[in-house]
């Protein structure tokens, strides 16, 4: 079963890769992110779209649901916990590329090490997905429109996906 449903995501992955190789907002977020790749440069574009719809990074965090809700009555206060607001499929790649901080060459590893000291990996990973979300969002804004513009694929791009079908 593995095998045969890896073999009808392969010609998606081809084709994710191809239209992240060209579409320039995906292009910005794989090469000025560590752990973004096209599937995940992808999925952030998609959804999280034109950054200049929210006037702020924190504003980007909130949208995809990575923001923690805290409970404060009086001098209490309870635990936060994820919103889980926003877009699943945004926090699945903002998370997935997050995993990638507790490699030694990751910019964020010393971030990381620290939070997973204090706390545990899960939320270290958290973490550094929120820093991930306020970078994407900082890298959309500066590129404007030119971060959605829309591609038309070349006639290699064309054979490459005719090839992977």
């Amino acid at each position: 079963m593995i095998d045969g449903i890896d073999r009808e995501l392969a010609p998606l992955d081809r084709a994710l890769s191809v239209f992240a190789r060209r579409q320039p907002g995906c292009r910005a977020l794989i090469a000025r992110l560590y752990g973004v790749g096209p599937v995940t440069a992808t999925a952030i574009v998609a959804e999280l779209g034109d950054a200049r719809r929210v006037s702020r990074s924190d504003d980007a965090v909130r949208h995809c649901g990575l923001d923690v809700t805290v409970h404060q009555s009086d001098s209490k206060r309870s635990p936060g916990h994820l919103s889980h607001e926003g877009p699943e499929l945004l926090r699945w790649a903002l998370f997935e590329a997050a995993q990638q901080a507790c490699r030694p060459a990751s910019p964020d590893y010393e971030y990381y090490r620290q939070v997973a000291r204090r706390i545990d990996h899960n939320r270290a990973c958290l973490s550094v997905a929120r820093k991930l979300c306020r970078r994407a969002y900082h890298i959309l804004r500066e590129l404007g429109d030119e971060a959605l513009a829309p591609i038309g694929p070349s006639s290699a791009d064309n054979e490459a996906i005719a090839a992977a079908a």
